[in-house]
């Protein structure tokens, strides 16, 4: 199957964060819960989004989530699932890299394999994203 190649942007709609460790200590950990909005390649009104968070310094530090998405790509519909991984350094720049979960695809979005990722930097209101897949 050949694969395609979609960008598109996404937004935070909500971040829920709460410390687990003491807020002093370094390093240190945190649970976020995330709902974001997709569009382009990818569209999903609102994600469902939990990371754990290590901080290393109070700006610098490491990610990792799991996303559930609901909603089309490149049309076709269906619920599927990203494991992404990142880290965050000091001039404010996020990169993460995304890859649906084995098996996660339902509707027409069974099969789905991809990979992808996303740079975001402090301020922005939209975050643009690159998406590689294929469904079987």
């Amino acid at each position: 199957m050949p694969t395609t190649q979609v960008t598109g942007h996404f937004t935070f709609a909500d971040w829920k964060e709460q410390p687990v460790t003491p807020e002093g200590a370094l390093p240190r950990l945190a649970h976020a819960t995330v709902t974001n909005a997709f569009s382009g390649g990818i569209e999903a009104e609102a994600t469902t989004c939990d990371y754990s968070i290590t901080y290393l310094t109070a700006t610098t530090g490491a990610f990792a989530g799991m996303e559930l998405l609901t909603g089309r790509v490149d049309g076709r519909e269906g619920t599927f699932s990203l494991e992404e991984r990142g880290r965050f350094a000091n001039d404010g720049t996020v990169h993460c890299v995304l890859e649906v979960v084995e098996g996660s695809g339902t509707g027409q979005l069974t099969g789905l394999r991809g990979t992808g990722g996303f740079t975001y930097r402090h301020g922005d209101t939209k975050v643009p994203y690159t998406f590689a897949y294929e469904v079987e």
